[in-house]
């Protein structure tokens, strides 16, 4: 299969240093906020993180952001999960939010670390109760012989807690990704894209222009 003839320009924006924010958590919110407003862009919190195993295997998967603060990125998932347990073994992560329809990307390399319980709890009951049950009945990233076993497990856990509330999973949680590093691509004409670097110094953050 030859994809030779797949291409086309980029040509929506330009990004130069001066419009740049100093603090790149400012600027992912500049850009974050414009994500969310554009009415073609699907799921704008939706991110590749990256993980390495304990044997060095790297993976990837799409989650969800579900809070960004001051000095990080929250998501939330199973700590028994492929994910949780590569972070166990190497906390050291990577993101990659792909907002190709606005011609960027935006690539962050930090840290993951758990959130407390008393923020898990509160977000976990915020949730839809599907959502809620959905999180109880699987036993992530762990082998299944099929999907009646999980519906029938959910569906016994719907009525068991048909009129209580839903406990949060003692193997579930949030991690907060603390960044040392940012990327911002703005694709350009002639494949001459736009890339700034943010790198982490002991009070600031060094900005560096790269090449395409």
């Amino acid at each position: 299969m030859k994809l030779h003839d797949l291409r086309r320009d980029y040509e929506l924006a330009e990004l130069t240093r001066e419009i740049l924010n100093d603090d790149p958590m400012l600027q992912f919110q500049d850009w974050f906020t414009q994500a969310k407003e554009h009415a073609g862009l699907p799921d704008p919190t939706a991110f590749t993180l990256a993980t390495v195993s304990a044997g060095g295997q790297p993976h990837q998967r799409t989650v969800l952001l579900k809070q960004i603060d001051p000095d990080g990125f929250i998501f939330y998932t199973n700590y028994d999960s492929e994910k949780g347990q590569d972070i166990k073994a190497n906390p050291q992560v990577a993101m990659h939010f792909a907002w190709l329809v606005m011609e960027r990307q935006i690539r962050i390399e930090g840290c993951a670390e758990k959130i407390d319980k008393d923020a898990v709890d509160a977000y976990f009951a915020s949730r839809p109760r599907a959502s809620q049950l959905g999180a109880l009945a699987s036993a992530q990233s762990s082998p299944i012989a099929g999907r009646d076993e999980l519906e029938e497990r959910y569906q016994q856990l719907a009525e068991k807690y048909r009129d209580v509330a839903i406990p949060t999973p003692k193997n579930w949680g949030g991690y907060k990704i603390k960044p040392s590093r940012f990327e911002f691509w703005q694709g350009g004409r002639h494949r001459l894209h736009d890339r700034f670097t943010y790198t982490k110094t002991a009070d600031s953050w060094t900005i560096q222009r790269l090449q395409p």
